[in-house]
């Protein structure tokens, strides 16, 4: 649903953006080999169901603690398929996926029991959460271990079976997976792996064996998916792009905010969706803001990511990299002012998804830096007058994802948290996921929620048991 790399009706390649090189090349599934996978995810999932829960715990545990024990072979092939600085690939691994793995597994004893019911004489009242059955899993490439772990462990917890569609990008995860369950003992068929080519995979969602899609990806994608989808009565989860904003107010603490905001910028170049694309400045603190945001950014080397110093890797593609550096030509155009001279940066080449990183300002809602989701390493800075300007601005977006505010006070945080569209809140950080809490956005974020105990709720359908114990 998202062109991530090179696919061919037969073929699939993960072009490198280290060197651009192919990396890993896959046979898309034959429509024999599809139909294979949907038979065995659906008869081994009428087995898997019957498992205690504490037993599939044991079974997901013992995946994780494999994957988690080659964090540094997983962190190398991750920087090889899509770029990300070689010092930061294993901690998606050891940090973000094990985290919100081992919370999902912790909670699942309790979410999915039974609802009791008020006792009723002669009768025994219970709600049963039933697994959904099959979970097509479509993952990209930006943290594909991290996204795909609050699909994929959880649905499995549920007794779903699970079949994992990874971007053309990063193929090696979901074969990584594969190995792990099938060490922890996993039996055949609950988890299975589909390199597809977009046409197949609207053929699998339109079969009446799937019983639920989560896609995370762009916008685009996600409306294909929908489309595929509403020929039939399933749920979908899409999780999908972001322009997420973020307000320091003049009571910020200013040394940590544009430390944590320069990163919320800047991490993975800016390929995420919850990174910060757009930060609102109170006018008494602008210019320190400003000085102290430009002067951290000329800080960061943009090299080869398996170099350790390297903290700015190359984009995904030459493609994308050539879109950021329109999008900023445009601005430039429009008025807005560039902070950074990109000759500090040698390694920035155009043809090449080496870019180094920007701050603009002058910049309005009238440029696409400020409305489209971007993507990359640009950071617009605009200056705002008060707390009313920072809001209308903030949900003058066709996206609503994550927002953050930058404050001393904790209360003013909640009051204007409470009048920003958005599906997460933040003070005082950005860009991350706490597996307590929902994972979800609105608008052309997308819909749907994962992580937390309501996680669950999407994987499983309510079924009522109503037993008359005796005729009276």
């Amino acid at each position: 649903m998202s062109v991530n790399a090179t696919a061919t009706s037969s073929r699939i390649q993960s072009i490198s953006p280290v060197d651009g090189s192919v990396y890993a090349e896959r046979q898309a599934a034959s429509d024999l080999e599809i139909e294979d996978k949907l038979s065995k995810a659906t008869n081994a999932q009428r087995e898997w169901k019957m498992v205690p829960i504490s037993e599939r715990a044991s079974i997901c545990r013992r995946m994780v603690s494999l994957l988690v024990g080659r964090a540094e072979q997983l962190g190398t092939e991750l920087t090889w398929q899509m770029g990300r600085p070689i010092r930061y690939s294993p901690a998606e691994i050891r940090g973000g996926f094990q985290e919100r793995a081992l919370y999902m597994i912790d909670i699942a004893e309790a979410e999915l029991a039974d609802i009791a019911i008020e006792p009723k004489d002669n009768f025994r009242r219970f709600i049963r959460r039933d697994p959904i059955g099959l979970v097509l899993a479509l993952m990209p490439w930006n943290y594909p271990y991290l996204c795909s772990v609050n699909v994929v462990v959880p649905a499995i917890m549920a007794g779903n079976s699970v079949i994992l569609k990874p971007a053309a990008q990063t193929p090696l995860v979901a074969e990584r997976y594969a190995e792990a369950f099938n060490q922890a003992g996993l039996p055949e068929g609950v988890f299975q792996v589909l390199h597809s080519t977009h046409d197949q995979v609207e053929t699998v969602i339109r079969d009446p064996r799937v019983g639920f899609v989560a896609f995370t990806g762009s916008v685009d994608g996600g409306h294909a998916v929908q489309r595929a989808a509403a020929e039939r009565f399933i749920g979908t989860s899409l999780e999908l792009g972001g322009k997420d904003p973020a307000y320091v107010r003049p009571d910020a603490i200013l040394e940590p905010t544009i430390e944590n905001l320069v990163d919320g910028v800047f991490f993975n170049s800016g390929q995420s969706c919850c990174a910060v694309e757009r930060i609102y400045v109170h006018q008494d603190v602008w210019q320190k803001f400003v000085d102290g945001f430009v002067e951290l950014t000329k800080k960061y080397v943009l090299s080869n990511p398996l170099s350790p110093d390297t903290t700015l890797g190359p984009l995904v593609h030459e493609r994308a990299a050539g879109s950021i550096r329109e999008k900023v030509a445009q601005a430039i155009r429009k008025g807005a002012k560039p902070l950074i001279d990109v000759s500090l940066f040698p390694e920035d080449r155009k043809g090449t998804p080496y870019v180094a990183p920007q701050v603009l300002v002058n910049v309005d809602h009238g440029m696409n830096v400020m409305t489209e989701e971007t993507f990359g390493p640009v950071a617009p800075l605009m200056r705002v007058k008060d707390d009313a300007e920072a809001i209308r601005l903030m949900n003058d977006s066709h996206y609503g994802l994550t927002a953050s505010i930058w404050t001393s006070d904790a209360d003013a945080a909640v009051q204007i948290g409470n009048r920003i569209e958005t599906g997460t809140w933040f003070m005082n950080r950005c860009d991350y996921l706490d597996p307590s809490l929902a994972w979800t956005g609105i608008k052309d974020s997308g819909h749907g929620c994962s992580l937390s105990r309501l996680g669950y709720a999407s994987l499983t359908q309510a079924k009522s048991f109503h037993l008359r114990l005796a005729f009276e």
